[in-house]
């Protein structure tokens, strides 16, 4: 299965370790976004790969998705907070947690969407953010997630989409904390923000052109 386009790629113009991700001064309200689907029909999904400001952005705009929270999961340290996962000793990895509508979109393409927004075969890394907590990574909710996401991986491997192998960890979702508030909505809150203007930006328009079938109208 090759892919119809290119891996995107983040913007070099800013340095975006955690220093430079810098939490705005004053914390930005979090009300999680929902439509008027009933919420008995929806799944969810937990994905890591990379910044969860850029991946969250990303996945909003998918028709069928229905709210978006960023987290961490994946380490040993129970509530931690964004400089302890920064200081790269908790063990977690930066999420997303989606809830979704599966009569719109399928686990199927939230997986297209994950590997082709992120370069699933560098470990621990995605362009200028560098540590375990920006590792690929899906974490599995049931058997049919683990195996579909199982079986991608591999299929992707086989048919050289990409030059490297695959790294991306697929683990079971053993626990799950939400972010701070200010990392909520980030890219919605804080659209001129450097690191959004320069690199998050860039990314959704790319997205956008890729997906243009699969966005929210």
């Amino acid at each position: 299965m090759k892919f119809s386009f290119t891996l995107l790629t983040l913007s070099v113009l800013l340095s975006t370790n955690c220093t430079q991700r810098q939490a705005p001064n004053a914390q930005t309200s979090f009300e999680p976004i929902y439509t008027s689907h009933t919420m008995s029909n929806t799944d969810t999904a937990t994905f890591g790969n990379g910044c969860f400001w850029c991946t969250e952005a990303v996945f909003q705009q998918l028709n069928g998705v229905i709210s978006i929270t960023s987290g961490y999961s994946g380490g040993h340290v129970k509530d931690p907070t964004y400089e302890e996962v920064c200081n790269k000793t908790t063990g977690h990895a930066e999420v997303i947690r989606i809830v979704y509508d599966p009569s719109k979109i399928s686990y199927d393409e939230l997986l297209e969407v994950f590997w082709q927004t992120h370069d699933p075969t560098t470990l621990n890394r995605q362009g200028n953010d560098v540590g375990p907590q920006y590792r690929s990574v899906i974490f599995y909710h049931n058997e049919e997630q683990k195996q579909k996401a199982e079986h991608y991986k591999a299929a992707l491997d086989k048919s050289g989409a990409f030059d490297n192998p695959i790294v991306t960890a697929i683990e079971p979702l053993k626990n799950y904390y939400p972010a701070e508030n200010y990392h909520q909505n980030y890219f919605k809150n804080n659209p001129n923000q450097p690191y959004c203007y320069f690199v998050i930006r860039p990314k959704l328009e790319k997205f956008e052109k890729a997906f243009g079938k699969k966005l929210k109208q």
